[in-house]
This record gives C-alpha cells, sequence and structure tokens, in this order.
C-alpha cells in the first residue's frame, strides 16, 4: 500500500512537471529571473553612483525620515501596491533601513504590500462585474490572466517573490477568480522577499 501511495505521488510530480515544462513555466520563470536581476544590479549601482558622484544617500533618508511621518510613507506605499505597483519597494526599504526600527518598519513594508495585493485580488474580482472594464482588461492584462490560468498559484509565488509588479499578478488572481484561501498563503511569501532584499539593502545603506 505504502509503495502504490508513493509511486502514485512521484507519478503526481511527474505529469505536474510535465505539464509545467510543456506550457512553459520554466522557462517564463527563467526568463523573469534574468529581467529581476538587470533592475536590481542597475539599482545598486545607481545607489554606489549616485551616493558617491551626487549626494549622500545616508543624508537624505535620515532627512526624509526626520521630514515625513511613518505612517504618511507606509500610506504612500500602501497606495502603490494596492494599484500597479509602480514605486520600486527598494526605495522603501532602504527607508526603513535609515529608520530608529528597521526590523519593525521592514515589516509593516511587507504586511502593506501583502495587504495591498489582496486590495488588487478584490480590485480584480469587481473588474469581473463591470462588462466593459472587464473587457478592458482582459486586454490590457492579457499575458498575465493568461498565465493566471495555467499555472495558478505558482504565477502568485513568482510575483511574490521576483521583482515584477506583485499587484499585476494579483488582479489577475481576481479576475479568474483564483480560490481567496489559496491566494492568501502564497502571497506569504511576500515577507520572505522583503527580509530578502533588506538583508542587501540595509547594508548598503
Amino acid at each position: 500500500m505504502k509503495k502504490d501511495a508513493k509511486s502514485k505521488k512521484k507519478s503526481r510530480l511527474r505529469l505536474l512537471h510535465q505539464y509545467y515544462g510543456y506550457t512553459g513555466f520554466y522557462s517564463f520563470v527563467g526568463k523573469s529571473l534574468k529581467k529581476a536581476i538587470i533592475p536590481i544590479l542597475v539599482f545598486i549601482a545607481a545607489i554606489f553612483a549616485i551616493d558617491y558622484f551626487v549626494l549622500d544617500l545616508n543624508k537624505v533618508l535620515v532627512t526624509i525620515t526626520e521630514t515625513y511621518s511613518p505612517a504618511g510613507i507606509l500610506s504612500v506605499f500602501f497606495a502603490s501596491e494596492s494599484l500597479l505597483g509602480l514605486v520600486p519597494p527598494e526605495l522603501f526599504i532602504a527607508w526603513a533601513g535609515k529608520s530608529e526600527l528597521p526590523i519593525f518598519y521592514l515589516s509593516l513594508l511587507a504586511a502593506a504590500s501583502y495587504l495591498g495585493g489582496i486590495v488588487s485580488y478584490f480590485i480584480g474580482v469587481g473588474i469581473t462585474k463591470i462588462p466593459a472594464v472587464h473587457k478592458q482588461m482582459e486586454i490590457n492584462l492579457a499575458h498575465h490572466i493568461k498565465n493566471a490560468r495555467k499555472w495558478g498559484g505558482f504565477l502568485i509565488i513568482v510575483g511574490a517573490l521576483l521583482p515584477i509588479p506583485f499587484a499585476m499578478s494579483s488582479i489577475a488572481a481576481g479576475i479568474i477568480r483564483f480560490p481567496f484561501m489559496s491566494y492568501l498563503m502564497f502571497g506569504l511569501l511576500r515577507f520572505v522577499r522583503f527580509y530578502a532584499y533588506a538583508l542587501v539593502i540595509f547594508g548598503m545603506v
């Protein structure tokens, strides 16, 4: 009985592996990683260049922490993560690194991103109830929606971990009505991304 269960499990994993291979999931992840490396390297190079040639970034970040309230900065970030995620999270992580409580504010940023993703998910759900908007979004987000239908939770994992707009994956998940509880579980990986990036960015600033 145990051998049968193991063999069935292996067969199921093999079929999943073949499915993701045939549908281009591994290729998609590989391309996403390649695309992710370039922005990260550019961001790191820009940080060093600006800090060395233009201005002292440490002073700028300290000034921001002294001028603007944490609630205001977190609100701006939450709004960005709830819509299209246009503002790079790395900038806010750098801000957290210069705050009085780096880990605390980093955790709040991760939570804001996670909650922003949930808002994006329900934006996607709401879009399906407005035919004209739904039709337009099906066109604008065709690539994300197509991938969401093919790969489901794995696309959410990629969106949560890699430097691509998490809001896009979340809206697509809402449009296809991906199971909400599963979305919440996969979305928790957003915290992993923020803590991993902080290990690098905190050392730079």
